[in-house]
């Protein structure tokens, strides 16, 4: 990975909350990509290369936790998973080490502290994939 501008992938199916982190990230300096769906996120990573992938938990077609497994196999190594959620957070720390994610964080955190959290991610070893 890059010292540059991190990379960031954002996936949610709430265009408006999708929207938003977007602009807050590009604001902090991000290079920042989107995508709406749980579906099709393995081949939207290996198009733009993130060095992070925000995730979000609750898609009604298939949980962030699974594509969090089924997408890092096609990730470039390095690549760190976050899940990102409104939910209760030892559900979301639980879902984070059972899914292999590099870390959680909940969706009330935004703008500068949610770049300060997500850049602290860059220098984070990988997480031990699960058995």
């Amino acid at each position: 990975m890059a010292e540059g501008k991190l990379r960031v992938l954002v996936v949610d199916d709430d265009p408006d909350l999708l929207d938003l982190v977007a602009r807050s990230l590009r604001a902090e300096g991000f290079e920042v990509e989107t995508h709406f769906s749980a579906l099709g996120v393995p081949s939207r990573i290996q198009d733009t290369l993130p060095d992070v992938v925000l995730i979000d938990v609750n898609f009604p077609s298939l949980k962030g936790d699974k594509v969090v497994s089924l997408a890092r196999s096609q990730a470039p190594a390095g690549t760190k998973f976050v899940l990102y959620s409104a939910s209760d957070e030892s559900q979301l720390r639980s879902l984070a080490m059972a899914s292999g994610a590099d870390g959680y964080l909940s969706k009330n955190v935004q703008g500068a502290e949610l770049a300060r959290k997500l850049e602290s991610f860059r220098h984070k070893r990988p997480a031990p994939v699960p058995v």
